[in-house]
C-alpha cells in the first residue's frame, strides 16, 4: 500500500474506530485502551485486504488490540481516581469499584451502560452470546450496587 488511506480503510477507521479504542479502554484503562487501539489500526493498515474481507473486522482488531496490550499491561489496570472534595460527575468510588469487577463484566457494563452500546454489538466484539454479555451486565450492575452501597435496601432513589 501506498502512504494514502484507501477510501474503504478511512472508513473503515471512521465507524469502527471509536468504538474499537471504547472497548479497548473500558477493557484496559485510558492508557493502554489507547496505545492498544492505535496498535490494533495500525495493524489493520498493514494487512488491509484480509481483514476488509473478514465477517467481523471489528472483533478481530479487539482481539488484536487486546494481544498487542500485554506489551502496555505491565501494571494493574488505572481507571482516573475521582477527587472527593471537587463535585464529582460520577460517584468517587465508582473507578475503585469497576477495577475491582472481571474483566468481562466491566467491559460489558461499560459498554452498554456507559456507551450505550446493545448487548448485540458488545457480543459481536467479544464473539460470545447476546445472553451472555446480558449475564456480565447484570452480574456487574449487582456489584457495581454493592460496592457503591446502593443495594437493595441502600439509599438510592
Amino acid at each position: 500500500m501506498g502512504t494514502r488511506a484507501p477510501a474503504d480503510f478511512a472508513a473503515f477507521v471512521e465507524n469502527v474506530g471509536s468504538r474499537l479504542r471504547q472497548a479497548l479502554i473500558a477493557a484496559y484503562g485510558p492508557e493502554v485502551g489507547a496505545e492498544a487501539t492505535a496498535e490494533a489500526l495500525a495493524y489493520a493498515w498493514e494487512h488491509w485486504e484480509r481483514i476488509k474481507t473478514m465477517d467481523n473486522p471489528g472483533g478481530y482488531l479487539f482481539r488484536v488490540g487486546q494481544s498487542k496490550s500485554r506489551w502496555y499491561r505491565r501494571r494493574p489496570l488505572r481507571l482516573p481516581d475521582v477527587p472527593e472534595a471537587a463535585t464529582p460527575w460520577v460517584e468517587p468510588k465508582l473507578p475503585k469499584v469497576l477495577r475491582s469487577l472481571p474483566r468481562q463484566q466491566r467491559l460489558s457494563v461499560v459498554l452498554c451502560h456507559g456507551y450505550g452500546w446493545t448487548r448485540a454489538e458488545v457480543a459481536e466484539l467479544l464473539n460470545i452470546n447476546a445472553s451472555t454479555v446480558q449475564r456480565h451486565v447484570d452480574r456487574a450492575v449487582a456489584k457495581l450496587r454493592s460496592g457503591l452501597g446502593a443495594g437493595e435496601g441502600g439509599s438510592d432513589a
